[in-house]
């Protein structure tokens, strides 16, 4: 096989919110797309792979949590950790590939990092989750964050909702009167790409 420099890949679409799809799109692009498939994001004029993604949403926590010194704190004090889909989710610590639940849960690990990156780590005695409205720590659930390039996010209306959740993300960041958010840039900026001849 060439190395991956050699690949040629052409876009297929921007599938948007995977949900607890994940697997079962990953298995139908397995068949569909016979000589291979990969996801990756569109990052102006550059096509980004997933840590290389990862690292740019992973930013947008690291300047949250620095510009805002009071959710910091906060954060710190109160929290041992955090979760996003299920408490299992801090086993997977600072590693962005380790996925043991249906859907990812990406936001957690990168808080994690962010909060380490500002020079600090968490001391409080319980859990937070960081994800659903009205939640402990809905403040960095990913609809809240605001990401801190925002036009460097794809605005155009061909995104998919494989998940049948609508933007989620816009929404409840709207609500918050965040225009936006680091999830809007995971999510727009997402590509299915298929490998070519």
């Amino acid at each position: 096989m060439p190395s991956e420099i050699n690949f040629k890949w052409e876009i297929v679409e921007r599938p948007g919110y995977f949900g607890k799809k994940r697997d079962k799109l990953y298995n139908l692009w397995d068949t569909e797309h016979s000589l291979g498939w990969r996801i990756a994001w569109e990052f102006g004029n550059l096509i980004l792979d997933k840590h290389e993604a990862l690292q740019i949403y992973e930013d947008a926590y690291y300047e949250f949590l620095k510009n805002n010194h009071g959710i910091l704190q906060w954060l710190i004090k109160t929290a041992s950790d955090v979760y996003d889909t299920a408490p299992s989710n801090v086993e997977s610590r600072f590693n962005y590939d380790e996925q043991e639940t249906p859907n990812n849960h990406l936001h957690d690990i990168a808080i994690r990092r962010a909060v380490l990156r500002n020079g600090v780590w968490f001391q409080g005695e319980h859990l937070v989750e960081v994800r659903k409205p009205g939640s402990e720590g809905e403040i960095l659930s990913p609809y809240a964050v605001p990401f801190h390039l925002p036009h460097l996010i794809y605005q155009g209306d061909d995104i998919k909702d494989y998940a049948g959740k609508g933007f989620w993300w816009k929404t409840l960041g709207i609500e918050r009167g965040i225009e936006h958010t680091a999830e809007e840039f995971y999510q727009h900026n997402k590509l299915l790409q298929r490998l070519i001849d």
